[in-house]
């Protein structure tokens, strides 16, 4: 009896000495390293044209909300263009993120073609081509910095929802024809396509509420991001 009793003993010992950590464990998060690319829709210009949240801020949230942990890195910048494949050679920084990420996010070519379309619109098809040259580099310098990573491409919304019909008559053809563009470019080099432009064109008044600026509500890149992580999840 006493024996026993002291057996119990050394047990009971042993069991309040371990720590509290090995029996209440809690799920073990998954980590992935994302970086964004782009322009002010990933910078996160809001409709008042002020600094906000983009579409890869909410993204982020939602691999969060997934439990994963997280380490974000948005390379965005205001008025961003297909010049992004210069600073993906030369800037040691952006190349150092991107060789760290498991997730890339690209949003670039409208600033390749609005400009043109206000001033010098016959040149717009010529501006189309070029930033189906520059994506399609663009993605292959990401592949060769980084062979591993998923890349995840955005297709442009239509940013004049509020234009007349006669108006829209000329430039939905050339969003098409930049987005068929982007989308050529991503196939060639076997990422992924994300269309945004029939997410926008549901509530353009929730998601594009100031018809003198162009940039998405808190609510526009939201669903953005939604679209985005329904993609991932996919793959």
């Amino acid at each position: 009896m006493n024996r026993r009793f002291s057996i119990m003993l050394v047990v009971l010992a042993l069991f309040l000495s371990l720590p509290v950590s090995a029996f209440a464990k809690g799920p073990v998060k998954k980590q992935v390293t994302y970086v964004a690319l782009g322009d002010s829709l990933v910078a996160g210009i809001n409709p008042l044209g002020e600094d906000g949240l983009g579409y890869p801020d909410y993204l982020a949230s939602r691999f969060e909300q997934s439990q994963y942990k997280v380490n974000f890195t948005n390379e965005g910048v205001k008025g961003a263009n297909t010049e992004l494949l210069k600073v993906l050679l030369t800037d040691t920084s952006v190349q150092a993120s991107v060789q760290k990420a498991d997730l890339i996010t690209v949003t670039i070519g409208a600033n390749d073609v609005l400009p043109v379309l206000m001033t010098k619109p016959a040149e717009v098809p010529q501006a189309i081509q070029t930033v189906g040259v520059n994506l399609n580099l663009i993605l292959k310098t990401i592949d060769d910095l980084n062979p591993k990573a998923e890349v995840y491409v955005m297709g442009y919304y239509n940013p004049f929802p509020h234009y007349s019909e006669a108006q829209l008559a000329s430039i939905l053809p050339l969003l098409d024809a930049l987005n068929n563009t982007i989308a050529a470019a991503v196939g060639l080099n076997g990422d992924t396509y994300v269309p945004t432009a029939h997410l926008i064109a549901k509530h353009t008044d929730t998601y594009l509420p100031n018809p003198a600026n162009i940039h998405l509500s808190a609510d526009g890149y939201q669903i953005v991001a939604k679209e985005f992580w329904k993609s991932i999840k996919r793959n």
